[in-house]
Protein backbone atom coordinates (compact mmCIF):
# COMPACT_ATOMS: atom_id res chain seq x y z
CA UNK A 1 0.00 0.00 0.00
CA UNK A 2 3.28 2.36 0.39
CA UNK A 3 3.00 2.87 -3.10
CA UNK A 4 -0.86 3.85 -3.60
CA UNK A 5 -0.47 7.79 -3.79
CA UNK A 6 -2.79 9.80 -1.45
CA UNK A 7 -2.81 12.80 -3.64
CA UNK A 8 -5.19 11.61 -6.19
CA UNK A 9 -7.11 8.47 -7.49
CA UNK A 10 -4.43 6.38 -9.83
CA UNK A 11 -6.00 6.40 -13.27
CA UNK A 12 -7.97 3.83 -14.72
CA UNK A 13 -6.28 0.61 -15.96
CA UNK A 14 -7.31 -0.79 -19.51
CA UNK A 15 -9.17 -3.76 -17.75
CA UNK A 16 -10.72 -2.13 -15.26
CA UNK A 17 -12.89 -3.87 -12.96
CA UNK A 18 -15.23 -6.34 -12.85
CA UNK A 19 -18.77 -4.35 -12.31
CA UNK A 20 -22.05 -5.62 -11.35
CA UNK A 21 -25.29 -3.79 -11.85
CA UNK A 22 -27.95 -3.95 -9.36
CA UNK A 23 -31.43 -3.03 -10.39
CA UNK A 24 -34.86 -3.85 -11.11
CA UNK A 25 -36.16 -5.59 -14.98
CA UNK A 26 -37.43 -2.50 -15.91
CA UNK A 27 -35.00 -0.09 -18.29
CA UNK A 28 -35.25 3.48 -17.24
CA UNK A 29 -33.95 6.71 -18.51
CA UNK A 30 -30.74 7.93 -17.33
CA UNK A 31 -32.35 11.04 -16.13
CA UNK A 32 -34.78 9.10 -14.02
CA UNK A 33 -31.69 7.13 -12.58
CA UNK A 34 -30.29 7.78 -8.87
CA UNK A 35 -26.99 6.28 -9.15
CA UNK A 36 -24.85 4.97 -6.25
CA UNK A 37 -21.78 2.87 -6.13
CA UNK A 38 -20.04 0.29 -4.28
CA UNK A 39 -16.82 -1.35 -4.06
CA UNK A 40 -16.33 -4.20 -2.67
CA UNK A 41 -14.15 -7.95 -2.82
CA UNK A 42 -15.82 -10.14 -4.96
CA UNK A 43 -13.06 -12.31 -5.98
CA UNK A 44 -10.07 -12.48 -3.96
CA UNK A 45 -9.15 -13.98 0.16
CA UNK A 46 -12.79 -12.10 1.01
CA UNK A 47 -15.15 -13.18 -1.79
CA UNK A 48 -17.30 -15.26 0.25
CA UNK A 49 -18.01 -12.43 1.80
CA UNK A 50 -18.27 -9.91 -0.82
CA UNK A 51 -21.23 -11.76 -2.62
CA UNK A 52 -22.85 -11.87 0.89
CA UNK A 53 -22.41 -7.98 0.70
CA UNK A 54 -24.13 -8.40 -2.58
CA UNK A 55 -27.34 -10.05 -1.63
CA UNK A 56 -27.42 -6.96 0.84
CA UNK A 57 -27.48 -4.39 -1.92
CA UNK A 58 -29.74 -6.34 -4.25
CA UNK A 59 -32.43 -6.46 -1.33
CA UNK A 60 -32.09 -2.61 -0.14
CA UNK A 61 -32.73 -1.47 -4.20
CA UNK A 62 -35.61 -3.76 -4.19
CA UNK A 63 -37.32 -2.36 -1.20
CA UNK A 64 -36.60 1.29 -2.11
CA UNK A 65 -37.67 1.54 -5.44
CA UNK A 66 -40.74 -0.12 -4.78
CA UNK A 67 -41.41 2.38 -2.05
CA UNK A 68 -40.94 4.77 -4.68
CA UNK A 69 -37.27 5.27 -5.20
CA UNK A 70 -34.73 8.07 -4.06
CA UNK A 71 -36.26 12.04 -4.87
CA UNK A 72 -38.53 9.83 -7.17
CA UNK A 73 -35.84 8.41 -9.01
CA UNK A 74 -35.21 5.03 -9.75
CA UNK A 75 -32.18 4.29 -7.55
CA UNK A 76 -29.20 1.89 -9.61
CA UNK A 77 -26.38 0.65 -6.92
CA UNK A 78 -23.14 0.02 -9.55
CA UNK A 79 -21.04 -2.71 -7.78
CA UNK A 80 -17.66 -2.64 -8.60
CA UNK A 81 -15.03 -5.44 -7.99
CA UNK A 82 -12.07 -4.85 -5.30
CA UNK A 83 -10.55 -8.08 -5.62
CA UNK A 84 -9.33 -7.24 -2.46
CA UNK A 85 -6.69 -4.89 -3.52
CA UNK A 86 -5.99 -1.11 -2.82
CA UNK A 87 -5.46 -0.13 -6.19
CA UNK A 88 -8.05 -1.72 -8.14
CA UNK A 89 -9.93 -0.02 -5.13
CA UNK A 90 -9.41 3.24 -6.24
CA UNK A 91 -9.84 2.45 -10.03
CA UNK A 92 -13.54 0.98 -9.30
CA UNK A 93 -14.00 4.79 -7.16
CA UNK A 94 -12.55 6.66 -9.97
CA UNK A 95 -14.92 4.80 -12.60
CA UNK A 96 -17.63 5.00 -10.50
CA UNK A 97 -17.27 8.63 -9.64
CA UNK A 98 -16.50 10.22 -13.08
CA UNK A 99 -17.97 7.86 -15.85
CA UNK A 100 -21.07 6.82 -13.07
CA UNK A 101 -22.08 9.99 -11.54
CA UNK A 102 -22.34 7.99 -8.18
CA UNK A 103 -23.79 10.55 -5.30
CA UNK A 104 -22.72 7.94 -2.75
CA UNK A 105 -19.69 5.40 -2.46
CA UNK A 106 -20.10 2.30 -0.11
CA UNK A 107 -17.12 -0.21 0.53
CA UNK A 108 -14.82 -1.77 0.85
CA UNK A 109 -14.47 -3.92 3.03
CA UNK A 110 -10.31 -4.55 4.42
CA UNK A 111 -9.49 -1.51 6.72
CA UNK A 112 -6.75 -0.37 4.97
CA UNK A 113 -8.72 -0.52 1.60
CA UNK A 114 -11.55 1.44 2.89
CA UNK A 115 -9.29 4.26 4.78
CA UNK A 116 -7.38 5.06 1.38
CA UNK A 117 -11.45 4.84 -0.54
CA UNK A 118 -12.49 7.15 2.06
CA UNK A 119 -9.93 9.58 1.88
CA UNK A 120 -9.79 9.83 -2.23
CA UNK A 121 -13.67 10.14 -2.05
CA UNK A 122 -13.26 12.86 -0.02
CA UNK A 123 -11.04 14.89 -2.47
CA UNK A 124 -13.40 14.59 -4.66
CA UNK A 125 -16.76 15.58 -3.01
CA UNK A 126 -18.50 12.45 -2.72
CA UNK A 127 -20.31 10.82 0.71
CA UNK A 128 -18.50 7.86 1.36
CA UNK A 129 -20.29 5.03 3.87
CA UNK A 130 -18.39 2.30 5.72
CA UNK A 131 -20.35 -0.99 5.87
CA UNK A 132 -17.94 -3.45 6.83
CA UNK A 133 -14.61 -1.84 7.83
CA UNK A 134 -13.62 -1.09 11.41
CA UNK A 135 -10.31 -0.12 12.48
CA UNK A 136 -10.17 3.25 14.09
CA UNK A 137 -7.94 4.79 11.93
CA UNK A 138 -11.60 5.56 9.92
CA UNK A 139 -13.12 8.40 12.51
CA UNK A 140 -12.14 11.59 11.76
CA UNK A 141 -12.87 14.51 13.73
CA UNK A 142 -16.11 15.35 13.00
CA UNK A 143 -16.73 13.17 10.20
CA UNK A 144 -15.34 14.81 7.23
CA UNK A 145 -17.42 13.93 4.43
CA UNK A 146 -17.88 10.08 5.23
CA UNK A 147 -20.62 7.48 8.13
CA UNK A 148 -20.02 4.59 9.20
CA UNK A 149 -23.17 2.16 9.97
CA UNK A 150 -21.18 -0.45 11.42
CA UNK A 151 -19.08 0.27 14.68
CA UNK A 152 -15.24 0.40 14.98
CA UNK A 153 -12.42 -1.73 16.95
CA UNK A 154 -12.85 0.15 19.84
CA UNK A 155 -16.26 -1.01 21.29
CA UNK A 156 -15.88 -4.60 19.35
CA UNK A 157 -12.39 -5.06 21.63
CA UNK A 158 -14.34 -4.21 24.60
CA UNK A 159 -16.65 -6.93 24.22
CA UNK A 160 -14.54 -9.44 23.51
CA UNK A 161 -12.02 -8.51 26.04
CA UNK A 162 -15.20 -9.22 28.40
CA UNK A 163 -16.30 -12.13 26.92
CA UNK A 164 -13.27 -13.54 27.14
CA UNK A 165 -12.78 -12.50 31.24
CA UNK A 166 -16.63 -13.61 31.85
CA UNK A 167 -15.15 -16.99 30.82
CA UNK A 168 -11.86 -17.00 32.81
CA UNK A 169 -9.25 -17.25 30.12
CA UNK A 170 -6.03 -14.95 31.47
CA UNK A 171 -3.57 -15.27 29.21
CA UNK A 172 -4.29 -14.52 25.68
CA UNK A 173 -2.22 -14.84 22.26
CA UNK A 174 -3.22 -12.31 19.82
CA UNK A 175 -3.35 -13.18 15.68
CA UNK A 176 -4.51 -10.56 13.47
CA UNK A 177 -3.18 -9.47 10.38
CA UNK A 178 -0.60 -6.81 9.98
CA UNK A 179 -2.70 -4.24 8.33
CA UNK A 180 -4.68 -1.19 9.54
CA UNK A 181 -7.65 -3.74 10.68
CA UNK A 182 -4.85 -5.61 12.19
CA UNK A 183 -3.08 -2.73 13.63
CA UNK A 184 -6.24 -1.09 15.19
CA UNK A 185 -7.91 -4.30 16.55
CA UNK A 186 -4.09 -5.16 18.55
CA UNK A 187 -3.98 -2.06 19.96
CA UNK A 188 -7.92 -1.60 21.39
CA UNK A 189 -7.96 -5.30 22.41
CA UNK A 190 -4.61 -5.63 24.73
CA UNK A 191 -5.76 -2.08 26.02
CA UNK A 192 -9.47 -3.78 26.53
CA UNK A 193 -8.38 -6.84 27.93
CA UNK A 194 -5.83 -5.48 30.33
CA UNK A 195 -8.06 -3.57 31.82
CA UNK A 196 -10.27 -6.30 32.62
CA UNK A 197 -7.58 -8.20 34.38
CA UNK A 198 -6.18 -9.74 31.79
CA UNK A 199 -2.41 -10.58 29.93
CA UNK A 200 -1.77 -10.61 26.62
CA UNK A 201 1.48 -13.18 26.31
CA UNK A 202 2.35 -12.70 22.56
CA UNK A 203 1.29 -10.54 19.38
CA UNK A 204 1.79 -12.06 15.98
CA UNK A 205 0.61 -9.92 12.97
CA UNK A 206 0.94 -11.71 10.20
CA UNK A 207 1.58 -10.85 6.15
CA UNK A 208 -1.28 -11.52 4.13
CA UNK A 209 -1.15 -13.67 1.49
CA UNK A 210 1.00 -16.13 2.21
CA UNK A 211 0.63 -20.09 1.36
CA UNK A 212 1.41 -21.12 4.95
CA UNK A 213 1.20 -20.01 8.43
CA UNK A 214 2.39 -22.89 10.11
CA UNK A 215 5.88 -21.51 11.41
CA UNK A 216 3.93 -18.80 13.08
CA UNK A 217 1.62 -20.59 14.85
CA UNK A 218 4.78 -22.72 16.15
CA UNK A 219 6.12 -19.57 17.39
CA UNK A 220 2.89 -18.52 19.35
CA UNK A 221 2.44 -21.46 20.60
CA UNK A 222 5.80 -21.46 22.80
CA UNK A 223 3.93 -18.96 25.01
CA UNK A 224 1.16 -20.90 26.88
CA UNK A 225 -1.73 -18.99 26.08
CA UNK A 226 -5.09 -20.28 27.39
CA UNK A 227 -6.92 -18.77 24.93
CA UNK A 228 -6.23 -17.93 20.83
CA UNK A 229 -7.84 -14.66 20.06
CA UNK A 230 -7.26 -14.32 16.34
CA UNK A 231 -9.35 -12.71 13.10
CA UNK A 232 -8.08 -13.50 9.67
CA UNK A 233 -9.90 -13.26 6.03
CA UNK A 234 -11.93 -15.83 5.01
CA UNK A 235 -9.04 -17.94 2.66
CA UNK A 236 -6.17 -16.96 5.35
CA UNK A 237 -8.42 -17.93 7.67
CA UNK A 238 -8.90 -21.03 6.00
CA UNK A 239 -5.32 -22.15 6.15
CA UNK A 240 -4.31 -20.56 10.03
CA UNK A 241 -7.60 -23.03 11.33
CA UNK A 242 -6.29 -25.86 9.48
CA UNK A 243 -2.62 -25.94 10.43
CA UNK A 244 -3.65 -25.36 14.09
CA UNK A 245 -5.50 -28.19 14.13
CA UNK A 246 -2.67 -30.09 12.27
CA UNK A 247 -0.57 -28.83 14.68
CA UNK A 248 -2.96 -29.75 17.81
CA UNK A 249 -3.24 -26.45 18.63
CA UNK A 250 -7.30 -26.37 18.54
CA UNK A 251 -6.90 -28.62 22.00
CA UNK A 252 -6.34 -25.00 23.61
CA UNK A 253 -9.48 -22.83 22.52
CA UNK A 254 -9.68 -20.62 19.83
CA UNK A 255 -11.41 -17.47 19.60
CA UNK A 256 -12.40 -15.47 16.34
CA UNK A 257 -13.27 -11.45 16.22
CA UNK A 258 -15.99 -11.40 13.13
CA UNK A 259 -16.39 -14.88 13.38
CA UNK A 260 -18.32 -16.03 10.29
CA UNK A 261 -15.62 -14.08 8.87
CA UNK A 262 -12.84 -16.42 10.30
CA UNK A 263 -15.10 -19.54 9.22
CA UNK A 264 -16.27 -18.61 5.83
CA UNK A 265 -13.90 -21.08 3.98
CA UNK A 266 -12.30 -23.14 6.48
CA UNK A 267 -12.63 -27.31 6.87
CA UNK A 268 -15.88 -27.71 9.47
CA UNK A 269 -13.78 -30.03 11.51
CA UNK A 270 -11.29 -27.08 12.08
CA UNK A 271 -13.51 -24.68 13.48
CA UNK A 272 -16.09 -27.02 15.40
CA UNK A 273 -16.33 -26.00 18.74
CA UNK A 274 -14.56 -22.71 18.44
CA UNK A 275 -15.59 -19.66 20.41
CA UNK A 276 -15.73 -15.90 18.79
CA UNK A 277 -17.70 -12.39 18.48
CA UNK A 278 -19.80 -11.40 15.75
CA UNK A 279 -21.59 -7.93 14.64
CA UNK A 280 -25.25 -8.52 15.39
CA UNK A 281 -26.77 -10.64 12.50
CA UNK A 282 -30.20 -8.59 12.57
CA UNK A 283 -31.76 -6.00 14.85
CA UNK A 284 -34.31 -7.00 17.60
CA UNK A 285 -37.22 -5.79 15.34
CA UNK A 286 -35.79 -7.05 11.63
CA UNK A 287 -37.07 -10.64 11.23
CA UNK A 288 -38.77 -9.22 7.97
CA UNK A 289 -34.81 -8.63 6.92
CA UNK A 290 -34.45 -12.39 7.85
CA UNK A 291 -37.23 -13.50 5.93
CA UNK A 292 -36.72 -11.45 2.65
CA UNK A 293 -33.14 -12.91 2.86
CA UNK A 294 -33.80 -16.89 2.85
CA UNK A 295 -37.19 -16.01 0.68
CA UNK A 296 -35.24 -14.37 -1.99
CA UNK A 297 -31.71 -16.99 -1.64
CA UNK A 298 -33.42 -20.00 -0.58
CA UNK A 299 -30.69 -20.27 2.61
CA UNK A 300 -29.91 -18.89 5.94
CA UNK A 301 -26.96 -15.56 5.94
CA UNK A 302 -24.04 -16.62 4.61
CA UNK A 303 -22.46 -14.00 7.02
CA UNK A 304 -23.37 -11.27 9.01
CA UNK A 305 -22.02 -8.31 6.77
CA UNK A 306 -24.70 -8.80 4.32
CA UNK A 307 -26.94 -6.47 6.87
CA UNK A 308 -24.95 -3.52 6.64
CA UNK A 309 -24.99 -3.29 2.64
CA UNK A 310 -28.22 -3.18 3.14
CA UNK A 311 -28.22 -0.20 5.60
CA UNK A 312 -25.53 1.49 3.59
CA UNK A 313 -27.90 1.67 0.49
CA UNK A 314 -31.05 2.02 2.97
CA UNK A 315 -30.06 4.86 4.74
CA UNK A 316 -28.10 6.63 2.12
CA UNK A 317 -31.04 7.18 0.66
CA UNK A 318 -33.61 8.32 3.58
CA UNK A 319 -30.76 10.92 4.26
CA UNK A 320 -30.73 12.09 0.22
CA UNK A 321 -34.94 11.94 0.65
CA UNK A 322 -34.33 14.00 4.22
CA UNK A 323 -32.22 16.35 2.33
CA UNK A 324 -34.33 16.93 -0.49
CA UNK A 325 -31.03 17.18 -2.17
CA UNK A 326 -27.53 15.46 -3.82
CA UNK A 327 -25.46 17.76 -2.38
CA UNK A 328 -22.73 15.96 0.11
CA UNK A 329 -23.43 18.23 3.06
CA UNK A 330 -26.80 18.45 3.21
CA UNK A 331 -26.59 14.32 3.24
CA UNK A 332 -24.62 14.14 5.98
CA UNK A 333 -26.34 16.51 7.79
CA UNK A 334 -29.66 14.68 7.00
CA UNK A 335 -27.90 11.80 7.87
CA UNK A 336 -26.59 13.43 11.19
CA UNK A 337 -30.64 13.42 12.43
CA UNK A 338 -31.51 10.53 11.70
CA UNK A 339 -32.34 7.59 13.79
CA UNK A 340 -32.31 5.03 11.65
CA UNK A 341 -34.34 1.59 12.36
CA UNK A 342 -32.05 -0.40 9.40
CA UNK A 343 -31.75 -4.77 9.33
CA UNK A 344 -28.90 -4.57 11.85
CA UNK A 345 -31.14 -2.07 14.36
CA UNK A 346 -30.93 1.18 15.25
CA UNK A 347 -28.34 3.23 13.58
CA UNK A 348 -27.41 7.09 15.67
CA UNK A 349 -24.13 8.51 14.45
CA UNK A 350 -22.17 10.11 16.69
CA UNK A 351 -20.37 13.54 16.44
CA UNK A 352 -17.63 11.96 14.07
CA UNK A 353 -20.26 10.22 11.81
CA UNK A 354 -19.27 7.04 13.50
CA UNK A 355 -22.09 4.11 14.63
CA UNK A 356 -22.80 5.07 18.20
CA UNK A 357 -24.01 1.70 19.42
CA UNK A 358 -23.32 -1.56 17.77
CA UNK A 359 -24.72 -4.94 19.08
CA UNK A 360 -22.97 -7.83 19.17
CA UNK A 361 -23.44 -11.47 19.50
CA UNK A 362 -21.30 -13.84 21.69
CA UNK A 363 -21.07 -16.92 19.07
CA UNK A 364 -19.60 -20.46 18.62
CA UNK A 365 -19.38 -22.78 15.52
CA UNK A 366 -22.00 -25.95 15.62
CA UNK A 367 -22.31 -28.50 12.97
CA UNK A 368 -20.26 -26.03 10.82
CA UNK A 369 -22.80 -22.48 11.55
CA UNK A 370 -22.49 -20.17 13.79
CA UNK A 371 -24.95 -19.85 16.49
CA UNK A 372 -25.25 -17.39 19.77
CA UNK A 373 -23.02 -18.70 22.49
Amino acid sequence: MANITRRKFIAMTATGALAATVMPRALFAQGEEMVFGAVLPLTGASASIGEDQRRGVELAVEKINASGGVLGKQLKVIIEDSAGNAQSALNAAKKLVSVDGAKVVMGEYSSGITVLLREALAREGVVHVNCGSSSVKLRQSGGGSAFSVIGLDDLMARFTATALRDKNFGKAAIILPNNAYGESMNAEFAKAFQAAGGEVVQTLLYTEGQSSYRRELQQVARFQPDVYVYSAYGQEAAIINREAFELGQKQTPWFGIYLTMCISDAPKETVEGQLGAEVNFIGPDSAWYQDAYTKKYSEGFRSAFNGYLYDAVAMSAEAINKANSTDPAAVLAAARELEFQGATGLIKLDGDNERAVQDYLRAIVKDGAVVSA
